[in-house]
């Protein structure tokens, strides 16, 4: 696992060095088609993936996304409307059977249909008509690390193609020495913090709530540990009610506009008791983790997770954890 993190920076660019003119073209066609529906199908750190283009779609376009629950094709038999549809699939593997069913329905009822896959020749990549290569290489760690940032990347090129966005696309070919600087950076105090909690909150907003989520899932799977992801808003209603003194949070708080409500959650928690762990740039009040920028804004939680990836491997195995084996899991999941 920690040695396919700290690969991410290369994929990435590995990545940018390939199809530029796919997602030329995609971006085209989608300006042309104007979607009215846009989907995303996916599951775990995938599905966190999806989120993430999903909300620069929203924000930036004014495009409403929706993630599909796959048993509406594959259990309920939906008669989903195709017509003026776009979906978008994102797997490492490629290979769950509830993904490809729902992509070769909308496929064959004239959908535009997309796959960002690691496995250029999975079965989701023939059940659909667009298929970007994430070019991760191969990943054998059952925790998704470097083809997980190369999902991000993969949104963030279809964001910028669509948009025709030169700035983005500037700091999207920067991001893979912005990712090494990130790799790098010293987290250790959050293993130090964390070694012996059995339960912990980690919160984001905006495009860093994708990376909460995916941090919250890998410490559920390679640590042990009872990990929620909320918004920062959404944790101030019902699971407020949980934290008291010692319980601990993780808060991503990368620039953007959700940042200085982060800082004061961040804030408000420390008087309640709660031990906080802040991810913020350099400078942050209250920062304890560093946060490497990168060239835009939106890339931030990109940066984020590269920091967290090798801090939750290096914590798994404080705990006694091995992160490479984790129990009753495999490293692709077919689901029906």
């Amino acid at each position: 696992m920690l040695n396919e993190a700290r690969e991410a920076p290369a994929a990435v660019a590995r990545q940018l060095t390939h199809n530029d003119r796919e997602y030329n073209d995609f971006g085209a066609y989608l300006r042309a088609r104007n979607p009215g529906s846009i989907l995303t199908v996916a599951r775990g750190s995938s599905d966190h993936a999806a989120h993430f283009m999903a909300y620069l779609i929203m924000a930036r376009l004014g495009r409403l996304v929706t993630s599909l629950p796959m048993s509406l094709v594959t259990l309920y038999q939906s008669q989903i409307q195709c017509a003026g549809l776009v979906s978008m699939a994102f797997s490492q593997s490629g290979q769950s059977p509830d993904l490809v069913a729902p992509m070769r329905f909308f496929s064959a009822g004239g959908a535009c249909t997309a796959a960002f896959v690691n496995d250029p020749n999975s079965p989701l990549a023939q059940a659909s008509q667009w298929v970007f290569p994430l070019h991760a290489g191969a990943e054998t760690s059952v925790a998704a690390t470097k083809s997980f940032i190369t999902q991000l990347v993969a949104g963030a090129r279809v964001v910028a193609a669509w948009q025709q966005d030169l700035a983005l696309h500037a700091a999207l070919s920067a991001l893979p020495g912005t990712l090494s600087r990130a790799a790098n950076a010293d987290w250790s105090l959050a293993v130090d913090a964390l070694r012996k909690v059995d339960r912990l909150f980690v919160i984001g907003r905006g495009t860093g709530l994708p990376v909460a989520m995916e941090a919250a899932l890998k410490f559920k799977e390679t640590c042990g540990i009872q990990a929620e992801a909320f918004s920062g808003a959404e944790v101030k209603h019902g699971p407020m009610a949980l934290i008291d003194e010692g319980y601990p949070l993780l808060v991503f708080a990368p620039r953007g506009p959700a940042q200085a409500g982060l800082i004061a959650l961040a804030d408000e928690m420390r008087g309640r008791g709660a031990q906080v762990l802040l991810a913020a740039p350099h400078g942050t009040p209250g920062a304890n983790l560093p946060v490497i920028d990168a060239d835009s804004v939106e890339l931030d939680p990109i940066s984020v997770i590269q920091s967290f990836y090798p801090m939750v491997e290096a914590l798994a195995r404080a705990r006694s954890m091995n992160p490479d084996q984790p129990r009753h899991l495999a490293k692709v999941t077919r689901t029906h």
